[in-house]
Order: C-alpha cells, then sequence, then structure tokens
C-alpha cells in the first residue's frame, strides 16, 4: 500500500485461497488489458472471459498472455461449456482449454439442464486436471431453487471435486440468489452459510450494494465475482474500509 494507516483489516494475500475477486471481462481489447493489469493485477484473483466472448475474441492468445504476464488465471465462462456439451463436444472443450493454457474450468447448468449426477460426473473427470468452479443456480428468474436444494447441490458438487462453488446471479445480478430488483434473498444466503463453508463459495455480486452486503456479512475477505473491471479499485476500497459505505467497518468503536 501507499502509506500507512491503522485499524486496517488483514486482506489475505496472493496467491489467495480465500477472499478471492473474479472480474468478468466480457471484451476488453489486449490494450484495455494491459492498461486494467497495470492499475489492478495485486488485487485481481481470477478473470472470467464472460460467457461465450472467448468464441469470438480476436487474439484470443495473445490476451490470455497479458493476463499470464500478471500470474492471473483466466476460464472461459460456463456459457461456452454448455454450448459445447449440448452439441456433445466435451472432449473438443477440454482440448480447446489445454490449447489455450486454461487451467481453471467453470462448470455449469444455468442455460441447459443436466442431470445432477451428471454434472457431477463432469465436475470429478476435470478435477483430475484442471481447478474447478461449479455453478450452482439457473439464469431463468423464473426458476426459484429452494434454501436446502441449493445446499444439497453446493455440497455434491464441492464434494466430486469442485474447488469453490458460484452462487449464480448472472452479470446484472438480477436471478438466482437475488431478486429481480438485485435485491439479496438474505433468508437463502444466510441458510446456505449454515450448512457450506463461506470460504469455498464464491458469490457472483456485480452491484455494489450486493458487494456491500457480503461484506457485512461475512468480512473483507468474502469471495467475490462478476466484478467489472472499472469497478476493481472501488471495491478493493470497500473491502478494506475506506468508501464511504463501508467506513466504520473496522474502526474500534469507542
Amino acid at each position: 500500500m501507499n502509506f500507512n494507516l491503522s485499524q486496517m483489516p488483514e486482506r489475505s494475500a496472493q496467491p489467495r485461497v480465500n477472499g478471492l475477486t473474479m472480474v468478468m471481462d466480457k471484451g476488453l481489447s489486449i490494450e484495455e488489458a494491459k492498461n486494467f493489469m497495470s492499475v489492478a493485477s495485486p488485487h485481481v484473483d481470477i478473470v472470467k472471459l464472460g460467457f461465450g466472448t472467448a468464441f469470438v475474441t480476436p487474439n484470443l492468445k495473445e490476451k490470455l498472455a497479458v493476463y499470464a504476464a500478471s500470474n492471473i488465471p483466466v476460464y472461459f465462462g460456463g456459457t461456452l461449456f454448455e454450448a459445447f456439451l449440448i452439441r456433445n463436444q466435451f472432449d473438443d472443450f477440454v482440448a480447446v482449454c489445454n490449447d489455450f493454457g486454461i487451467t481453471t474450468i467453470e462448470v455449469s447448468d444455468g442455460s441447459i439442464t443436466i442431470p445432477h449426477t451428471e454434472k457431477c460426473g463432469y465436475i470429478e473427470k476435470l478435477a483430475k486436471n484442471f481447478k474447478v468452479y461449479s455453478e450452482v443456480g439457473s439464469k431463468d428468474a423464473a426458476h426459484i431453487i429452494p434454501p436446502y436444494k441449493w445446499i444439497e447441490l453446493m455440497s455434491a458438487e464441492l464434494s466430486a471435486g469442485a474447488s469453490y462453488v458460484i452462487a449464480e446471479a448472472r452479470e446484472a445480478g438480477n436471478v438466482g440468489i437475488y431478486r429481480g430488483s438485485g435485491e439479496v434473498r438474505e433468508g437463502l444466503v444466510q441458510e446456505i452459510l449454515t450448512q457450506i463453508p463461506a470460504e469455498k463459495i464464491l458469490w457472483e455480486a456485480p452491484q455494489k450494494a450486493q458487494q456491500l452486503y457480503f461484506l457485512e456479512l461475512i468480512g473483507c475477505n468474502v469471495n467475490l465475482g462478476n466484478i467489472a473491471p472499472s469497478e476493481m479499485l472501488a471495491l478493493e476500497a470497500m473491502r478494506i474500509g475506506l468508501r464511504g459505505d463501508s467506513f466504520e467497518f473496522y474502526l474500534d468503536k469507542k
């Protein structure tokens, strides 16, 4: 940090296993990725090339090299995994990841229906050679999953070999663990946390109010995802109490 301040929370250090920040890159150019890394790399833990953008990104290997130069792992959005899967091209997807040097894979079923035992089978198979993030929750706002089912699915996917489970919210933060307005389904979140360790959950939280909720509930080292590149430093400042919304989180109360 650039200067000393007392009463600061202890942030986990890179390479982090908790307190992760996952950034969603929906189409940064190579130069924009370089500029992003120049200011944010100490605070970014992993970058997701959102949904299927990896398929249409020009000079993909060169872009991946920008992140690799800062030791930031990249993975393709779960929608791309599903696009390969529904076309019966699972092995092709694995080959693509190997070809592009991708070491982390997101396994999701937010857009297609996969029997859960089958999904866990993919996790188990992939976890032998990749770090797996498995996403739980539907992108369909009308599909409401009860809390006990969230817990059951998350538990099974962690047991199958997922390093983290991702709580679905979409890029807008208006499904899954959130209502259509973006409001957190607090009862759902708190019930999940009675059974699933917080350090194993990556909460998709693209909106500031959502990020603030999880920082207040779990602390500065909560795992947060779907963060916009332009919001990266603002989030890190909020994590440690240097934004108005979180200013008093870590001050001594006298």
